[in-house]
């Protein structure tokens, strides 16, 4: 999915390097898949091989010591990460969500532009905490608040899901913005590890993305009120957190697809080759499996271009119509990603139906069917119901 994408003008970063950098994680994350999905842990190789490939740090801005990537290019990593494993693409597309946040909204803090120029120096894996108790489905509303004692604050949390939390290096969680706030008067606290405890309470033993280690835990953290970050979570959220969220997320998806449909492409070109140029009964699978993949990937494409045109522009990101196309590429892309791979997986039929052999499609099918349910796509589908309501059908193809 490489592809051009608009660049910041102090940019570096050179697109073939780029890809080379990514292309060498992927073969790590390639190599340790099958037994990370087996044994339900952290990609360890994976992450190794990222941050030997300073691709941690590459979103932040090159005075800060990062690369000043766009988030084009961050999309066009976790594609490549997700083709070869989607626990990793996922767990690189949730810690760059966070890196996108802290750069977006906390320039000028002192206290987390050192958490920035540390996570260059360091090549830190930063997690998120926005899930909680039983409505953890919502993240615009909290329950535990700031507790703040002066120069001081602390906060306790049960987030009944937090990705890859025993294997952060910093948190960044929602939270009231104290005790006596509404639960939608919001802000976001970045914790480094010393900052906090948690204490296991759920354990994560799902049918796919295993290796995101998706535990539950109570939370309990104190630090400096600077620590807070300077600007609204409802900001926040609007203008980074789901925009870019949806927009990694469907890279991964893409890739997992991508990666699914690889492996039906070599089942029939193989069978063919048995079969002397006669295709097999699942060759069709494949035709339907390639096609929704293109229309999968151009789409996400088209998403990105929009993103990075409004990226500068308040209006345009809080608009009603970038917010509700944005919220539904989450929704497309993760049933199209579905359909590619259910295709891909028949093409390859008992084949792909094996949990081992070169040609299963067992894990990419299991990651995949976390798409439509992490964020589940019910919520956003009656979030957007009133927004549907108000657009009128075009009345012309091309407008």
């Amino acid at each position: 999915m490489m592809t051009a994408h608009r660049m910041p003008a102090e940019s570096c970063l050179a697109a073939n390097d780029l890809r080379l950098r990514a292309q060498t994680a992927a073969s790590a994350a390639a190599s340790s898949a099958d037994s990370v999905d087996r044994e339900g842990r952290f990609p360890s190789e994976a992450f190794s091989a990222a941050k030997a490939q300073r691709l941690m740090s590459i979103l932040i801005p090159i005075d800060l010591g990062g690369e000043g990537a766009s988030v084009g290019d961050v999309v066009d990593v976790c594609y490549v990460l997700g083709r070869a494993c989607a626990s990793t693409g996922m767990i690189f597309a949730m810690h760059q969500i966070m890196v996108a946040i802290l750069v977006r909204h906390a320039r000028g803090s002192e206290w987390h532009e050192r958490l920035l120029r540390r996570l260059c120096t360091d090549q830190l894996l930063l997690g998120s905490s926005t899930t909680e108790g039983q409505g953890g489905g919502n993240l615009r509303a909290s329950a535990c608040a700031v507790e703040q004692n002066g120069a001081q604050m602390s906060l306790t949390k049960s987030a009944t899901v937090v990705s890859y939390g025993a294997q952060s290096d910093a948190i960044l969680t929602t939270a009231r913005r104290a005790p006596d706030a509404p639960a939608n008067d919001q802000v976001l606290v970045a914790l480094n590890k010393e900052d906090y405890q948690l204490e296991r309470i759920v354990e994560w033993n799902a049918l796919g993305m295993r290796g995101t280690c998706s535990d539950g835990f109570e939370l309990k953290g104190r630090g400096e009120i600077t620590q807070v970050l300077p600007e609204t979570y409802e900001k926040i959220h609007t203008h980074t957190m789901m925009p870019v969220a949806h927009l990694t997320w469907s890279g991964v998806w893409s890739g997992a697809a991508a990666g699914a449909v690889d492996r039906a492409r070599r089942f029939v070109r193989g069978a063919a080759r048995q079969g002397s140029g006669q295709l097999p009964p699942g060759a069709a699978h494949l035709t339907r499996a390639s096609a929704t993949l293109r229309a999968l990937r151009g789409m996400v494409a088209t998403a990105i271009r929009r993103y990075e045109a409004a990226a500068d522009n308040s209006d345009e990101l809080q608009s009603l119509e970038f917010q509700t196309a944005l919220n539904l590429l989450k929704v497309n892309a993760s049933e199209m990603a579905i359909s590619t791979v259910m295709n891909s997986f028949q093409a390859c039929g008992l084949a792909g139906y094996r949990n081992d052999g070169e040609f299963s499609i067992s894990r990419s099918l299991r990651d995949i069917l976390s798409s439509s349910i992490m964020l589940n796509n019910d919520r956003i589908l009656a979030n957007v119901a009133t927004a549907s309501l108000l657009s009128e059908v075009p009345a012309l193809l091309r407008d």
